[in-house]
């Protein structure tokens, strides 16, 4: 398993939904050029250890959670706030222009 540095992770990345194999999420910088889209989940990973996940709801209104993040040999670790359960996500890419996660 690789290990990753954290500053490739950082900023906000976009799904790009139209590049995903049958195992693999892609997730694009914010201002790679996308084409338009109902909703797209996006994640925010900030140098505090801290993120924002943004998705679309059910009326099409974005809903977001936050949280604390980090890399634990190869694994995004998201650690919710309030209620909601940590995540373990392994990352299988992750470049300056894209991010692939296993599904």
């Amino acid at each position: 398993m690789a290990g990753y540095e954290q500053h490739l992770l950082q900023g906000r990345w976009v799904h790009s939904h139209e590049e995903d194999t049958d195992d693999e999420m892609v997730f694009r910088p914010a201002d790679h050029p996308l084409p338009p889209a109902r909703g797209r989940t996006s994640l925010e990973f900030r140098p505090d250890g801290t993120y924002l996940e943004s998705a679309p709801g059910p009326v099409d209104v974005p809903e977001s959670s936050t949280g604390s993040w980090s890399l634990e040999a190869g694994r995004l670790v998201l650690e919710a706030a309030g209620n909601e359960p940590s995540r373990e996500l392994e990352i299988t890419g992750a470049e300056d222009d894209r991010l692939t996660i296993r599904k």
